[in-house]
């Protein structure tokens, strides 16, 4: 990794009121998001869904919505533990991630609105964002309140707390988005959720 992941910068409460919800701009630098698209694109994709993915660590299984304890695939690649080992360095996880999902958006796809599964993982969920920009939609599990918050190519968000059990958050199936005034086409996105499995009950 050739850039350090910079320490936590939550949003103004004028700008977002979710708590437990981390956001960090450049992350990353352009280089590094180069060297991650490259390994990325050189593995095989998934393509049971309507959009493309990559398991790492242990496999997610989507019909079941769990992580079986033989859904294990083998150690993360090392150009993946890098991240890992820095997210646990800079406090956001007490233990390193093991699981790593890999999605790519093209325009127009998206993910329906969900919380990550609550036995499977434990209380943080990071995940950077590759490639292109796009609108992250969260909605309140009992006020329906939904919030927009923009990720930007190279942005790494955190979920934790609130952010990450009382709010559903979800990928609007669009191919433009708006965001304060603004116009933001999408192009192709890649985006890395980092997790800690939680031992099987």
């Amino acid at each position: 990794m050739t850039q350090s992941i910079l320490q936590p910068s939550f949003f103004e409460s004028s700008q977002v009121d979710i708590p437990g919800l981390a956001y960090l701009p450049n992350s990353i630098d352009e280089q590094t998001e180069a060297d991650l698209l490259r390994h990325i694109d050189d593995e095989p994709w998934i393509t049971e869904l309507k959009r493309r993915v990559q398991h790492y660590g242990y496999r997610y299984d989507y019909r079941a919505r769990n992580v079986a304890s033989e859904s294990w695939l083998g150690p993360l690649p090392e150009w993946l533990m890098s991240y890992c080992d820095r997210l646990r360095v800079d406090g956001y996880f007490p233990q390193a991630p093991d699981q790593v999902i890999i999605n790519e958006y093209q325009p127009g796809q998206g993910i329906a609105r969900h919380v990550d599964c609550v036995p499977c993982f434990t209380d943080t969920i990071a995940s950077f964002s590759l490639g292109s920009t796009c609108i992250m939609e969260f909605t309140h599990v009992e006020t329906w309140q939904k919030i927009p918050v923009l990720l930007e190519p190279r942005s790494l968000v955190v979920l934790s707390g609130d952010a990450r059990y009382r709010w559903q958050h979800s990928i609007p199936h669009r191919k433009t988005d708006q965001y304060n005034g603004q116009v933001f086409p999408r192009g192709r996105r890649v985006s890395l959720t980092f997790r800690k499995v939680l031992p099987a009950g």
